[in-house]
Parts: structure tokens; C-alpha cells; sequence
């Protein structure tokens, strides 16, 4: 016969297995990954994803008819899971290039998550400073300019557009964020030190792991790491290296924590928008997130900088000085 603690046992790993059921069945439907391994260390308080993705709902918030490819869906609801697990408690939404210049859906996920949420907005270079006042308002705290999924490979064109956007979100105190390559950032060496504000480079400047500490542009991007005018996201290794665990990104990580500790900042990169290896990308039918661990690689970040302050920096400090102060 059951009894009582019997039944209600039963009924509460029953809800908790239904629980469970819906919430994996809800990550599956988003196509956004929450099922991260946890933290093997002490989290430090305050600490951030500097650079992560809303998508959707399409509904809500439609894809420019000019985009590059059509990605899946990744809800606020999901990152705000994805920040849960990793015990993080700020974010840095980064408008994604389907979007073009419309950042409602990032709008809406900062509107959502509150104080601990900034953003990274993309605008036409016509917006007028009352429109740039407004996305301050509204949470957003610098410009990106995505010349790498563009295509853009011309110097001139990027000093150009660099120049005038700086100018733009200066009386903001605002920065320029871009995501390039480094024979690009080689050619803004001599440009960067004039600029207004500060430059912020995504994903290890886009460099190759494979090639190893000299090859061009890096001594560059390590000099203007130095002078203290640019940060680097330490963020997407799986964009720089072509091991396993991503193993060679480790002596790139430690160069930019040794050239400036206080230039230096962490992002997942979730959910992960990348194309698999040799896929061309097209609006046309779905293109689904690259499945990664994130709770993985905060624990890798955390081996490959092992000095607590430095990490505490790379965490906390940088990014509360860049995006919430």
C-alpha cells in the first residue's frame, strides 16, 4: 500500500521530471543551448558575459530582407537560463547582423533583464544624436561595426566609417565595437590612438591560432592593447582554432592579459551563430547554433588566466568600467 510520503515523493519527482521534460523541450524548439556544465570555481561577484545574442521572436521582431543568412531561435527567456547556470550576473547583448540596423529585439531582452543587462547597438550612419540618446536611454553603450561577416576588406573604407562613428557616440562616452580581421586592425594602428573613445575588438581580433605569435597584426593589436585606447573580447575560440578544446588559443589569451590585464574581456558568444565548416550561408532555411559548452569555457578561461585579480578583471572590473559606470 502507498502511503502518504510515498505518494507525494512520487508526485514531486514527477513534477520535477515534467519540468525538466519542458524545459529541454523548449531549449530544442529555441535551437539555443542552455546545458551548460557549472562553474568549477568561485564565480566573482558581478561578473559578465560581454557578448551574447537575441533572436526572435521573427514575429515580433522580423530579419532585414538583406541579410546573409536566416539564424535559429534564441529567446531572452533562454539567456536568461544560460547566465543562471554560469552564475553570471550582467550581460552585454550584441545586436546580430540579421537584424541590420533594427535593435528592437536587443532592446526588448535589455527591457527584460533589467539593470544587469547593456547593449551593443548597429545603426545607420545617418542617426541623429537625439536617436543615439534615445538607445542610451534604453540600455545600449557603444556601436558595432561587423565588417568581417560584410566582407569588407578595403582599409580606407573602415577608417573612414571608423572616423565618422567615432565622432558620433563620443559626447555618449560611448565605444566602437568591431569584429574584423587583423590585417584590418594592422591598418588602424596609426588611426586608433586619434580616436575620441575607445575600440573594442570581438573574438580574439580574429586572429589564427594556427599561425602562431608573429604573424601580422598582432604585434600590432598587442601595442594598441598596451597603450590602454583597445579592449579584445577573449571570446568564440572555436572562431580562431581549429583543435579540439581550442587548446592553441591558450598563448593568445595570455599574451592580452599580460600586454594590458585592464584591456581584456570575456564573452561566450551564445548562442553561437557560425556556419558549419564548408556550409556557405543563405536566408534561406534555417542555419542552427553551434553547440557549445559555455560553462566549459568560462572554466578554461578561468585556467588559462590564473591570477584571481586578473580574472577578477577580465570578469568584473573591465567590463563594469566599460558598460556600467
Amino acid at each position: 500500500m502507498t502511503t502518504r510520503r510515498q505518494f507525494i515523493g512520487t508526485m514531486s519527482a514527477l513534477a520535477v521530471a515534467m519540468a525538466t521534460r519542458d524545459l529541454a523541450a523548449e531549449t530544442e524548439k529555441s535551437g539555443a543551448s542552455v546545458a551548460h556544465t557549472s562553474p568549477d570555481f568561485k564565480v566573482p561577484k558581478g561578473a559578465c558575459d560581454c557578448h551574447v545574442h537575441v533572436i526572435g521572436p521573427q514575429d515580433r521582431f522580423p530579419m532585414a530582407s538583406e541579410r546573409l543568412y536566416t539564424p535559429d531561435y534564441a529567446p531572452v527567456d533562454d539567456l536568461a537560463r544560460h547566465l543562471k547556470v554560469l552564475h553570471l550576473d550582467r550581460v552585454v547583448i550584441v545586436t546580430p547582423s540579421p537584424y541590420g540596423t533594427d535593435n528592437r529585439s536587443t532592446l526588448y531582452a535589455i527591457q527584460r533583464l533589467g539593470k544587469r543587462a547593456r547593449g551593443i547597438a548597429v545603426v545607420p550612419e545617418n542617426i541623429t544624436h537625439s536617436e543615439l540618446e534615445e538607445l542610451h536611454h534604453q540600455g545600449m553603450r557603444g556601436v558595432r561595426l561587423n565588417v568581417e561577416t560584410g566582407g569588407t576588406n578595403d582599409p580606407k573604407l573602415l577608417v573612414s566609417l571608423l572616423t565618422r562613428t567615432a565622432e558620433k557616440v563620443a559626447p555618449l562616452h560611448w565605444h566602437v565595437q568591431i569584429y574584423t580581421n587583423l590585417a584590418m586592425i594592422d591598418a588602424l594602428r596609426d588611426v586608433i590612438p586619434a580616436l575620441p573613445v575607445p575600440v573594442v575588438f570581438d573574438h580574439f581580433g580574429h586572429l589564427e591560432a594556427k599561425k602562431g605569435m608573429q604573424q601580422p597584426g598582432l604585434p600590432a593589436l598587442l601595442g594598441m592593447m598596451k597603450s590602454g585606447k583597445v579592449y579584445v573580447k577573449l571570446s568564440a575560440p572555436y572562431r580562431i582554432s581549429e583543435l579540439e578544446g581550442y587548446g592553441d588559443a591558450k598563448a593568445y589569451v595570455e599574451a592580452m592579459v599580460s600586454a594590458n590585464p585592464d584591456r581584456v574581456l570575456w564573452g561566450s558568444d551564445w548562442p553561437h551563430t557560425i556556419p558549419a565548416p564548408g556550409k556557405k550561408r543563405t536566408r534561406e532555411g534555417i542555419e542552427r547554433f553551434r553547440r557549445e559548452d559555455d560553462g566549459q569555457a568560462l572554466n578554461r578561461i578561468a585556467r588559462w588566466v590564473r591570477q584571481p585579480e586578473q580574472l577578477k578583471k577580465l570578469l568584473t572590473e573591465n567590463p563594469e568600467r566599460l558598460y556600467f559606470s
